[in-house]
């Protein structure tokens, strides 16, 4: 037996002396048993250490930015929900002169922003200014109707910001009537002009 054994482990070591690269695994000889042969570029080469002392994570998530700038812009929607300030509007003198808090709720159509791939804010519409923009216009002056605020809030956001469109929602939570009322609110969209 011990003959037979050697016999056999002879000729396996004659069969792979015969392959071109010797190695003896099928895929590397791209003979008929095997797949392809290995390429060059294939083998796993460590990445030389970079100068500017980036690791390789931040030169993977550098790669996918490009990546992904290069796929083009993506269109965006920025909403801001539940934006609560007290202010003075209202048709009655009362409720101008005391004051109540109101809900704002709105949506910016932002359109194509490349901050999707470049993941930079000047890309983009900074919604906290827009909060403050909004609590400004809310407090700077006394309106008599919901409408009317709307109207001045979507001109305003519309002018400063390059924007396809913007709705805007006003609530005035337990208003001021004589019937049990949750809360009365007015919404008002607004598309850009070209």
């Amino acid at each position: 037996m011990d003959g037979e054994r050697r016999d056999d482990e002879e000729s396996e070591r004659d069969e792979l002396a015969e392959r071109p690269n010797g190695s003896g695994d099928p895929r590397d000889a791209g003979d008929e048993r095997g797949g392809e042969r290995a390429v060059e570029g294939d083998v796993d080469e460590p990445e030389e250490e970079r100068e500017d002392g980036e690791d390789e994570d931040e030169a993977d998530e550098e790669r996918e930015l490009d990546e992904d700038a290069e796929a083009g812009a993506e269109s965006v929607t920025i909403e801001i929900t539940g934006l609560s300030l007290y202010t003075h509007h209202g048709v009655s003198e009362a409720e101008r002169e005391v004051g109540q808090r109101l809900v704002l709720d709105l949506r910016l159509d932002v359109g194509e922003t490349d901050a999707t791939a470049t993941d930079a804010l000047e890309d983009t519409i900074d919604y906290a200014e827009v909060c403050q923009l909004v609590a400004l216009i809310a407090q700077q002056r006394s309106h008599k109707t919901l409408e009317r605020l709307c109207s001045v809030v979507a001109d305003r956001l519309l002018g400063d910001y390059e924007l396809e469109g913007v709705w805007v929602k006003v609530t005035k939570p337990e208003p001021p009537i004589p019937l049990s009322v949750d809360e009365v609110s007015v919404e008002i969209w607004r598309e850009a002009e070209e």
